[in-house]
C-alpha cells in the first residue's frame, strides 16, 4: 500500500492532516515534477492526473480525498472523522462537502485563475491547455467571501464546523482557509467565530502533519 503525494497541495494535506488524526502512517511517494507539474511517469500510471492517490497492495487505485478517507474510516473507526450514527454522518457530509465545494474549488478557481505558472492550466487534471479566464478572478474572490460568511455563522453555535466532533469537514475547511492565503484571501476581519475556530484547529498536532 502506498500514496501518491504531491506535498505542497492542498488536497494531499487534508490526507495528511487525516491520517495524523488516525494516527495511520502509509509510504508516499512524491509525484510532484517542474513548474507544478505532476510527473509524466504518474500520469501515465493514473490518467485522472490528480493527487492524491492509494494504490492497495491488489494494484487497486483509489482517487479523491474523501474516497481515500473513507476506505480507512472502514478499517479504522476511531477516532470517527466521518460521523458516529446516520445523522451525525449526514451533517459531517452536508458540512464537508459544503467546504469543497463552496470554499476549497472556490480558492482553486482564484488560484488557477491568478498565478503564473497556471496560466494555460485553467482546470485540474487535464493536460490540454486549458487558459486561464481573468473574469473568473472577481467571482472566486465573491465565492469566498461566502464561504468565509457561511462558516462563520455556522461557527458561532458550533465548536467545530459539523457539530461538536473534530471532523473531516474541520479538515476541508483548514486546508480551504490555507489555500486561501496563497492568493492573500484570507479570513476577513468580522469573521470573528472562524478566526477562533482556526486559532484552535490549527494548533492541533496533526495540522502541521
Amino acid at each position: 500500500m502506498k500514496i501518491y503525494d504531491w506535498h505542497i497541495a492542498p488536497n494531499p494535506r487534508r490526507l495528511h492532516i487525516y491520517l495524523a488524526e488516525k494516527g495511520i502512517k502509509v509510504p508516499l511517494v512524491e509525484v510532484s515534477g517542474e513548474n507544478f507539474m505532476l510527473q509524466p511517469s504518474y500520469i501515465a500510471k493514473y490518467p485522472h492526473a490528480m493527487v492524491p492517490m492509494l494504490e492497495l497492495d491488489d494494484g487497486t487505485l483509489i482517487g479523491e480525498v474523501m474516497a481515500i478517507a473513507r476506505y480507512f474510516e472502514e478499517l479504522h473507526p476511531d477516532p470517527p472523522l466521518m460521523g458516529v450514527d446516520a445523522k451525525d454522518k449526514a451533517i459531517v457530509e452536508m458540512w464537508e462537502r459544503r467546504a469543497n465545494e463552496e470554499g476549497m474549488l472556490a480558492a482553486s478557481e482564484l488560484f488557477r485563475n491568478t498565478h503564473e505558472a497556471f496560466a494555460a492550466r485553467g482546470l485540474p487534471g487535464s493536460a490540454e491547455a486549458i487558459p486561464r479566464v481573468p473574469q473568473l478572478v472577481d467571482r472566486a474572490r465573491a465565492r469566498m467571501a461566502r464561504f468565509y460568511k457561511k462558516f462563520d455563522a455556522q461557527l458561532a453555535d458550533n465548536e467545530f464546523v459539523a457539530g461538536p466532533r473534530y471532523t473531516v469537514a474541520d479538515i476541508t475547511t483548514l486546508c480551504t482557509v490555507d489555500f486561501g492565503k496563497w492568493t492573500e484571501n484570507d479570513i476577513p476581519a468580522d469573521c470573528k467565530n472562524l478566526r477562533r475556530w482556526y486559532d484552535a484547529v490549527s494548533a492541533r498536532p496533526s495540522a502541521k502533519a
